[in-house]
């Protein structure tokens, strides 16, 4: 027979718990935070005590299957695509991270589940400028972390020269901190004379904008280049 703090005891540390790991995440203003990590935990944890409380099949390892399953559909929510940047990856692995703290609670695994706390919470702030430091990057606002960064590339050269215009801009962005996405021509009709506009789309896990100008520099260098430019695109 359950008594009724046998069910309130465990929410209350589901909940507990996972709103110390959404504290983390409401500090640097992700879409998912103290009230969703905690919300979640408490979730599972509520449907694997379900599961231990009622007579019969109600394995508490199939509820943990279904739960893992479910979670998917709400960390999907928070995955954002915005123009080349993706973002929310982080915080639906931990959604997805609190939901299993919950479901270890539920099976009265207590002291794994404040564990998994301590690893999530050291993952998620630790790991953050290890990151950094690998990424060769210097540490950048809380918005500018994990982003990537598109450049447009756009050189104009008569049509005969087209094949080593494409080649030196190949050239120039071929580097390891550089990932060439689009290298396209077209025609241009101006003053009887045929032009040919060549478009490169460059993306870059930091700014490199000194890079990008050297390689615009050599190709406004080439006496058939009438322009030479290059933007950052907009996310």
């Amino acid at each position: 027979m359950w008594d009724i703090f046998d069910f309130i005891l465990p929410l209350m540390l589901a909940a507990g718990l996972g709103a110390m790991v959404g504290l983390e995440r409401q500090w640097h203003q992700r879409m998912a935070g103290l009230r969703t990590n905690a919300l979640v935990s408490l979730g599972a944890a509520s449907f694997t005590l379900m599961s231990m409380m009622v007579d019969g099949d109600a394995s508490p390892t199939r509820v943990a299957a279904q739960v893992v399953s479910g979670i998917g559909f709400l960390g999907a929510g928070v995955i954002m695509k915005e123009g080349a940047n993706i973002r929310g990856l982080n915080t639906a692995a931990t959604l997805w991270c609190s939901a299993a703290i919950g479901v270890m609670i539920g099976a009265n695994q207590w002291s794994g589940a404040v564990a998994v706390t301590i690893v999530i919470l050291a993952t998620n702030t630790l790991l953050r400028p290890l990151v950094r430091i690998i990424n060769h990057r210097p540490v950048e606002s809380v918005q500018q972390a994990e982003c990537w960064w598109q450049y447009r590339l756009e050189v104009v050269c008569l049509e005969s020269d087209e094949a080593h215009v494409r080649a030196l801009l190949l050239q120039g962005v071929s580097s390891g901190a550089l990932q060439l996405q689009k290298l396209e021509s077209e025609t241009l009709i101006q003053d009887k004379q045929t032009q040919v506009r060549v478009i490169s789309s460059v993306m870059a896990t930091q700014r490199t904008d000194s890079h990008i100008e050297r390689v615009i520099g050599r190709l406004s260098l080439e006496p058939t280049v009438s322009l030479a430019s290059w933007q950052v695109v907009e996310a």
